[in-house]
Parts: structure tokens; sequence; C-alpha cells
């Protein structure tokens, strides 16, 4: 005669145990803490792109060569009041903080680029059926991309007294706040269409589609106050716009000219990083979401 099916649980033998059992969860070892995977995706993704020694080479040279060639074939051809209405400024101390801006917008470029290249490699795919939240997944990249547009655009901020730019410690943190929300903002969007894209050249076009026009409609080359009213509209609708008004203010320690107010400009910023945030993970955590 068969023996009856026996189980265990708790080191006690268990006669025919439920069926319930035998199909429930999978015996894995306790969960891992969440930020731990957050941690190790977004220091795997810092040690990821400080190896590939091109990407930084493009992401600081390419903006510091517009700076340079932009700024001085304007010259003293363009002149824009200062903050609070005082003074005027010339097209390379106007240019930059919107150089700044472009050397997160290229770092963030280059960083969730990765999201295409660990689903080739397969990286993705065992993330995901590993026993930790998607949403770590998503938060480890975006953070990871945040830090290093972060960094790199503040190497470049250290160049501001050669344009007469000077500020103090507030002014210092103030400026790292606003380009963390710009970097967090920029990333997330950017972790959004890598993750729907699959090839690189796709991706690239999208950016050039959406990103760079922007960047270039954010009043880093021109003020919005001398736009043609229809760019007007556009530019007032564009997050990168407020981003953008944030930075100039916390580098003149006032607001500027014909530009939104601080407050109004963090706020929009940063509900636009969140709003990013939000719909990537909302992407990744769909049942049909891939990573093959």
């Amino acid at each position: 005669m068969a023996s009856p099916e026996l189980g265990r649980h708790d080191g006690v033998a268990l006669a025919n145990p439920p069926s319930e059992n035998v199909t429930a969860r999978p015996s894995a070892g306790p969960q891992p803490a969440y930020w731990l995977p957050v941690a190790t995706i977004w220091w795997r993704e810092l040690v990821h792109f400080y190896r590939q020694r091109s990407r930084m080479a493009g992401a600081l040279g390419t903006p510091l060569l517009f700076w340079l060639m932009i700024g001085a074939g304007f010259g003293d051809s363009f002149h824009t009041a200062g903050a609070g209405g005082a003074g005027t400024a010339g097209y390379l101390e106007y240019f930059f903080p919107g150089t700044v801006l472009l050397i997160v917008l290229f770092t963030s470029i280059f960083s969730t680029m990765s999201v295409i290249e660990d689903r080739h490699e397969g990286f993705l795919l065992s993330v995901l059926v590993a026993p930790i939240p998607r949403s770590a997944l998503v938060l480890g990249k975006v953070l990871g991309g945040s830090t290093l547009s972060l960094v790199q655009g503040l190497i470049f901020v250290a160049l501001a007294p050669l344009v007469g730019l000077r500020f103090g410690l507030a002014g210092a943190i103030e400026i790292t706040f606003v380009l963390f929300l710009i970097s967090f903002a920029l990333t997330a969007l950017g972790f959004y269409f890598a993750w729907r894209i699959d090839s690189v050249q796709g991706y690239h076009g999208v950016m050039n589609l959406v990103l760079l026009p922007m960047w270039l409609l954010s009043g880093a080359l021109f003020p919005l106050s001398s736009a043609h009213t229809w760019i007007g509209w556009v530019m007032r609708a564009n997050p990168l716009t407020y981003g953008l008004a944030a930075l100039r203010s916390a580098f003149y320690g006032a607001p500027m000219p014909g530009m939104p107010a601080t407050a109004v400009s963090i706020a929009v910023m940063g509900l636009f990083g969140v709003l990013c945030l939000l719909a990537g993970l909302q992407l990744v955590s769909k049942p049909s979401a891939s990573a093959a």
C-alpha cells in the first residue's frame, strides 16, 4: 500500500499536508532590507559610469565647448539685466547656468542609457526575478544617475568665479539642492524612456527630440522676456524653465528679472521629478513589464 505523503513543519512530520503549502511561497531566505538593494544599485551606477571615461568626457567636454564657443561668439553683443535688475551680465556669464544645466542633462542621458545595456546583458532580468521590490530597482537607478549628474554639474560650478559669479556657503547649498532636483527629474524622465526603448540608437533619437528642445527652450540660450509670444508660452510650460530660473537665483542670491519666482520654480521642478519617478515606478511595476 502506498505510504501517505509526508510534509514537515517546524520539525514535525505532517501527513497529507494542505495543498496550498506545496504551491505557496518560494522557499527563499528572508527578504533583504529595502534600502540594501537600492544602495547596491546606486553604487553600481556610479562605478559603471566612471569606468567609462568616454562618457565622462562627453558629459563635461561637450557643454564646455558649447559655453566657450557660443559665449565667445556673442561676446559683448549681448547684455541682460543682472539679479534684482541691477547691473548687466555678458553672454558668457548669462550662459553659464545654462551650461551647468546642459552638463546635468547630458549626464542624465548617459547614465540612464545603462538601463538598455543592462537589459541586453541580462542584468535587469536577474534583478527582476530577485526577491526585492521592483521599486528598489527604479529608485537605485534614478538615485545613481542623479548623483552622477549632480557631481558633474558641481565640478563645472567650481568655474563660476571665472565669469564673475561668486557665492557663499548658503549659495553653494542652494545651488546643490536645486541641481539635485533637476538631476533627479531628468534622470527619472530618462529612465522612463530607456525602459520603454530597446535600442541605444532609438533612445538617443528620443532624447534629441525631447530633452534637447527642453533645454533650448528653458532660457539657457536667451531670456524668457525676449522670446517671441508663442515661444514664450512654450517656455512657460517647460519644467526646465523653472529649474533654470531657480538655478540662476541660487547663483545670484536674488530672483532674476522676468523669470518665475524661486519658490514657484523649486515647487514646479520638484513636482515634475516626483511625477517622472511615479511614471517609472508604474511602468516597471506592471505585471507585463519585462527586461527581456
